[in-house]
């Protein structure tokens, strides 16, 4: 019985990263040994158990067979006679397909140490066509390893795979599982540009891909297109260390602008509105989390009017404020405000520009919190008539706030 460390903890180990999770093969052994020194069983799909004491996992080495589509697709063989290079050989990327021994010393057949230090992410072997999968985690790596590029021979592989039909085998919740990672990577745009290039794109999030193409209004530097601007927004909440909710509302605030009829070009009139309808679809298929699709929602159907806010009445802020629930949930609002900012500055050349009046609509915010509604309902001989006299009192406030902006 061998155990083997492998995949990410030996890549990052060799590239100089902080190792985040540490992950064994055991070559030589049958579930019956690794109950009897203590590991419990994990799982019912993989021969992988838990350390009896630091309950980190261990895989037993095992080979693959295609058995259906899809990356559930798979009938899996674990035995004492699987040997570390064939365990290895079933692994994504090269660079992942490393192993290193108790006394440091590595197994690397498919050449992945060359390959970080060329800086390519490559795929192992044939079998990688066998999981759709595959392909969303490139697209991950190339966000995370902004160095690295992906070899051409492994898009080739990866345009063939959707040709095929695979990526259409992936359930919602993969690809979102997938997806949530890559937004958090340091460079979120490399995913989308990766996945555009070999197709799968189109096939997952055809609503996201149809940006590209699509003029962006004269005023917002014409030499980028709609989908561009998105990126630089995307890559821009990066930037800023934004939290997944406000990253996933930047990538789809504009859907609606790849549905703008062409008479209506380089402007996007109603945009918005078309935006939220897709936005909805987009999160129902996908089956995001509650927090990610409210955020979207908010942000496609009020990015524009956020944008404008010094030329907006008193009554429009207010109303956007009680639309939004910003009183109740402030912090979504703030998040709101992060996702509109990324918008703001995802244009050439406004990276670094100040956004106009920043605070606007947080102060606006602190007046209305600050109307006291108790008052007024006490005031009203009819209760009917509390919803009103309250916005009244609301616009006044947010009045003020204008007024001193002034």
């Amino acid at each position: 019985m061998q155990i083997f460390t492998v995949g990410g903890a030996v890549r990052d180990e060799l590239l100089g990263l902080p190792v985040q999770d540490r992950d064994y093969v055991v070559v030589g052994a049958s579930p019956d040994e690794m109950l009897a020194r203590g590991f419990r069983p994990v799982g019912k799909d993989f021969p992988v158990f838990l350390h009896p004491k630091t309950h980190e996992e261990y895989a037993l080495a095992r080979t693959e067979r295609k058995s259906g589509h899809g990356y559930k697709g798979f009938a899996f063989h674990a035995v004492p006679e699987v040997g570390l290079a064939e365990d290895l050989a079933r692994r994504d990327l090269t660079i992942n397909a490393i192993a290193r021994a108790d006394d440091g010393s590595l197994t690397d057949p498919f050449n992945g140490v060359a390959d970080i230090a060329a800086r390519i992410l490559r795929h192992v072997g044939p079998a990688f066509v066998e999981d759709p999968v595959r392909i969303l985690r490139v697209a991950r790596f190339a966000a995370r390893f902004t160095e690295f590029a992906v070899a051409s021979e492994t898009v080739e592989l990866m345009r063939q795979m959707v040709i095929g039909g695979e990526v259409d085998h992936l359930v919602a919740e993969r690809v979102w599982q997938e997806l949530a990672k890559g937004l958090m990577e340091e460079k979120p745009s490399r995913m989308i540009d990766v996945l555009r290039d070999c197709g799968a794109l189109a096939r997952l999030l055809p609503e996201l891909d149809r940006l590209f193409g699509v003029p962006q209004r004269a005023d917002f530097h014409p030499e980028i297109d709609t989908g561009v601007h998105v990126m630089m927004a995307l890559d821009h909440s990066a930037k800023q260390g934004h939290a997944l909710p406000v990253r996933f509302a930047v990538l789809l605030h504009d859907l609606g602008k790849g549905l703008t009829p062409t008479a209506d070009l380089p402007r996007h009139p109603g945009h918005e509105a078309r935006s939220v309808k897709l936005v909805d679809e987009v999160c129902a298929h996908l089956k995001c989390p509650a927090d990610c699709r409210d955020l979207a929602l908010l942000v496609a159907r009020y990015h524009g009017d956020i944008r404008r806010g010094p030329e907006l009445r008193a009554a429009t802020i207010t109303k956007l404020l009680e639309s939004a629930d910003a009183l109740r949930r402030p912090q979504r609002f703030e998040q709101l405000l992060e996702a509109c900012a990324c918008d703001y500055h995802g244009r050439l050349g406004w990276e670094d520009k100040p956004l106009p009046e920043p605070q606007l609509f947080l102060r606006a915010l602190d007046a209305v919190r600050a109307v006291d509604a108790a008052a007024i309902a006490r005031g009203c001989a009819d209760a009917a008539q509390i919803p009103e006299r309250l916005h009244t009192a609301r616009v006044a406030a947010v009045k003020q706030v204008l007024a001193l902006a002034d």
